[in-house]
């Protein structure tokens, strides 16, 4: 690792060349702890340029901690419907209330107040305590972890737990003190944009003279790659309903959560937002098993399956999942009235909280047949 003049150096060399080539992003004009704790988690599993818009079209919304804490939770999901991973939605408005709550409205400026709020982890809080109130806290995420791995050539699975605790130590140890939250964000900013997984770009790099992963020519196979998770195939079918005025039928989330002993269950996949009418299948007999499930659930009479008109497939991934999801059109005089359900426009499903795969079935039911 490195000491002396070659740490005050490389530190140099990087903060210099982040100060000059930082992207340019609104979270990065601010020291507001809520905007910067918002950014952080937006930017879990999601990318820069999909957040940015999601980003300011919430803060629009809930400029401060206690207008969050205090929005309606169907709001919060609306707002953030289309970025994913929809329990951060509910860790932040939990967090946002336990901040009003306890710390009157001004997240926590210490690290284990931090980590106990919903949806802080360690490389969260680490991140926001130093961007916000230049606490001496390294971060360690994918980017910096790769970029520590490079530099000092450590082989194998960076997530085995030995390994991890060796990269946050190395993480402490180069962190530049005097300005934590500019080092932070610069070695992030390093790993996302030039030490990248494949194909980095040592020769801009600010910091190749340091990396021992170049020097020994292990550049493509640090860090090593992780075995995939098998990919799981699903086969769902969605009934889109239309009434003469164009209306469609949208059914609600569970107002508590259902247990299910298979992560693949239907209602973990899009009944945790307003939805169409969906059900698993098999792929050979999708109509069949799809006017069973509406016979049940939503029509008093049974109907016949033989006035479906089947729309263009949908591919939709989650994680490990792989979704294809076989959406049907379904003309009807009126509505079904079902409890906890909203009709609205099949143009127009804005005024409720829906995924990218609802989004996605309702786009195949307009497109022309």
């Amino acid at each position: 690792m490195l000491t002396g003049s070659a740490l005050t150096r490389f530190r140099k060399n990087l903060l210099a060349w982040f100060a000059q080539f930082q992207r340019d992003m609104p979270w990065r004009r601010t020291r507001d702890p809520y905007r910067i704790w918002l950014s952080e988690i937006m930017l879990q599993q999601t990318r820069v340029a999909a957040a940015i818009p999601y980003y300011e079209r919430f803060l629009q919304r809930f400029p401060t901690v206690e207008a969050l804490a205090n929005a309606p939770h169907e709001e919060v999901l609306r707002l953030w419907s289309g970025l994913g991973y929809y329990s951060r939605a509910g860790n932040l408005q939990r967090a946002a209330q336990q901040i009003v709550a306890i710390h009157n409205g001004v997240f926590p400026n210490s690290l284990p107040e931090a980590l106990a709020l919903p949806g802080i982890g360690a490389y969260t809080a680490a991140a926001i305590l130093s961007i916000a109130y230049q606490k001496k806290q390294a971060v360690l995420d994918g980017n910096v972890a790769r970029v520590i791995a490079r530099l000092t050539a450590i082989r194998g699975d960076l997530r085995a737990n030995g390994t991890w605790k060796k990269l946050q130590r190395s993480a402490d140890h180069l962190l530049q003190e005097h300005s934590p939250g500019d080092w932070n964000q610069a070695m992030m900013e390093l790993g996302a944009t030039l030490c990248t997984p494949r194909s980095p770009q040592c020769r801009l790099c600010p910091v190749s003279e340091f990396c021992q992963a170049r020097k020994l020519g292990l550049t493509a196979v640090i860090p090593e790659k992780r075995a995939n998770r098998s990919t799981v195939e699903i086969s769902l079918a969605s009934l889109v309903l239309v009434d003469p005025r164009g209306k469609t039928l949208l059914l609600a989330p569970p107002k508590s959560p259902r247990k299910s002993s298979s992560p693949d269950a239907v209602h973990t996949l899009v009944s945790r937002m307003w939805h169409f009418p969906t059900v698993a299948v098999q792929q050979r007999q999708p109509a069949t098993t799809l006017m069973d499930f509406a016979n049940e659930t939503l029509f008093r009479g049974r109907r016949s399956f033989a006035d479906l008109i089947p729309l263009k497939n949908v591919r939709h991934a989650v994680t490990y999942r792989a979704i294809t999801l076989l959406p049907f059109r379904l003309a009807v005089d009126k509505l079904p009235e079902v409890s906890g359900s909203k009709s609205l426009p099949l143009a127009d499903l804005t005024s409720v909280p829906i995924s990218n795969l609802t989004r996605k079935v309702a786009r195949a039911a307009l497109a022309p047949q």
